[in-house]
């Protein structure tokens, strides 16, 4: 049976920005590949301005990666709940996303490669 889930590094500089705010920049980035979902990219939380987050008490379970931990965006105009996930203590196959953060594509949200 293959791999479900891997994760490997992610090529190039990426950045994400919110309500106009560059959130963060780092060329340590990792993608998640998981199933036919779409790769994710996940940025370092070092490489993040935690100031602009949120701790949420929301959280899911994902039976490969493990229990997300949720952090919401606050941007100038508004908070955009729960837009950010994390795996603080992630299953073994997803062990490298543990101290890296992902955040949804909203429309206020843009990740991309630089």
């Amino acid at each position: 049976m293959a791999e479900y889930i891997k994760v490997r590094p992610a090529t190039g500089t990426w950045s994400v920005r919110a309500g106009g705010a560059v959130l963060g920049e780092t060329s340590n980035a990792l993608e998640l590949i998981e199933g036919d979902y779409p790769p994710v990219i996940y940025f370092p939380r070092e490489d993040i301005a935690m100031a602009f987050l949120d701790s949420s008490d929301t959280s899911s379970h994902c039976p490969h990666k493990g229990d997300a931990s949720y952090y919401s965006v606050v941007t100038k105009s508004r908070t955009l709940k729960d837009a950010v996930w994390s795996y603080e203590n992630p299953k073994p196959a997803a062990a490298a996303l543990k101290d890296h953060l992902a955040f949804y594509k909203l429309e206020e949200i843009t990740v991309e490669r630089i």
